[in-house]
């Protein structure tokens, strides 16, 4: 079978990306501009200044993309754009551009989920590194400012199949830290910032409550294999009742599918709540003027205004944060019999969570398998790498389709 080139399109949140792949499984170029500098004032992304700038970047970023695969618009096989879920107004301005090339092309396009994407960005790596052997079942862990969910993956065919099994009630995990470094007059984004100055501090200086969800159905009963006497007058011994890891075991839903549902509004309120008891709003109003003096603080700006209270509780919050993510994905591997893991999306770029990933899984001679950081964070060759088995299936998109901000990955 002959290559196949998809320029793929990413407009779904403040990075305008283009790229070319070929055949799913070699990145040809991968072209990002980023819209930090324009959010860093707002401390977060502001959806109107985020379509302007991918108005204004679009044209130049694909054609970069191109010139850096040494391919032009009539060489390449087909267009991939993301669909949804993200921006509204961001979406629509990929989704516009792409149909435009394609009609004026005469090239098959095809809508990508941004979220599956995420998780062929794994494939399209391990593709790369010659590694074309999947165990079943998968489970995805797909992780960013936007999303925290988990899902089973399935090939079925040349195409893929997915069932979400837990995602979070309130903010995602990359939201929380984005929520945290700015409370903390560190900036944006607040991850990566975050990521650094952990290692500096003590992750058990402040302990923060593992984040407990009950399903609305308080009464549901566990599946049957959790409960070790079958007592009819034990069940809520057995809906707390510990299993092997330590950890505590997920309520059911009443069809005795249980959930791995995340949630972190609260260990962000209880940042505040330390925050306020102990006293550094002073200290961060400082931090906060002073870092705004410099375009590109580095790590030894950073440190230095920072005092040791501040650097343990950036520890601890990131240290709670990962090991609930761990907990959670794994507990759900062991409840479904998982063969494969993948750790995909912005926030697995993070060094802690992807140490902490390897150390546990390992124990359990789970196989877990990161993008490289270029492709955890958004960008287009994972949204082309993504359309290819939709090409070969010819599931094209009709001229139609529109931008769905809350887009479903089934």
């Amino acid at each position: 079978m002959s290559p196949t080139y998809i320029l793929g399109i990413e407009s779904s949140c403040d990075e305008t990306a283009a790229a070319v792949v070929r055949s799913g499984e070699q990145v040809i170029s991968n072209v990002v501009a980023s819209q930090i500098a324009t959010h860093q004032p707002y401390g977060g992304v502001v959806p109107e200044l985020a379509s302007r700038e991918h108005l204004r970047a679009i044209v130049p970023v694909v054609r970069q993309a191109l010139a850096d695969a040494g391919k032009n618009y009539e060489s390449i096989d087909a267009l991939a754009v993301t669909q949804g879920p993200g921006l509204a107004g961001a979406l629509l301005v990929g989704i516009s551009y792409a149909k435009a090339l394609a009609l004026a092309l005469e090239k098959p396009l095809i809508a990508v989920n941004h979220l599956e994407g995420h998780i062929h960005a794994v494939l399209l790596e391990e593709r790369q590194k010659g590694n074309h052997e999947l165990r079943f079942p998968v489970l995805a862990l797909v992780v960013s400012g936007g999303h925290t969910h988990l899902y089973l993956a399935e090939q079925q065919g040349q195409g893929w199949s997915y069932e979400n099994i837990g995602h979070t009630r309130d903010d995602a995990a990359g939201e929380a830290f984005d929520k945290v470094a700015k409370l903390l007059g560190l900036g944006y984004p607040g991850g990566p910032v975050i990521d650094r100055l952990s290692k500096h501090g003590d992750p058990k200086a402040i302990k923060f409550g593992t984040p407990q969800i009950k399903h609305p159905d308080r009464n549901s009963i566990l599946p049957q294999k959790t409960r070790n006497d079958g007592a009819t007058g034990e069940k809520e011994t057995h809906k707390k009742q510990l299993w092997s890891s330590g950890r505590p075991r997920p309520e059911a839903h009443a069809d005795e599918h249980p959930r791995f549902d995340f949630s972190y509004s609260g260990i962000k309120t209880a940042v505040l709540r330390y925050v306020e008891t102990h006293a550094l709003a002073a200290s961060i109003a400082e931090r906060r003027k002073v870092l705004s003096k410099i375009a590109k603080p580095k790590l030894e700006d950073y440190l230095a205004c920072c005092d040791q209270q501040t650097l343990d509780l950036i520890a601890s919050f990131q240290r709670a944060i990962v090991g609930d993510l761990v907990a959670k994905t794994l507990a759900a591997a062991r409840e479904h019999e998982i063969a494969t893991l993948f750790v995909t999306g912005g926030v697995a770029a993070n060094n802690e969570l992807r140490q902490t990933f390897e150390q546990e899984a390992a124990r359990e001679g789970l196989p877990v398998y990161f993008p490289s950081r270029p492709l955890s964070t958004d960008n287009a060759a994972m949204i082309a790498a993504a359309a290819y088995p939709k090409f070969v299936a010819k599931d094209f998109a009709a001229m139609d389709f529109s931008a769905e901000a809350g887009l479903a990955l089934k």
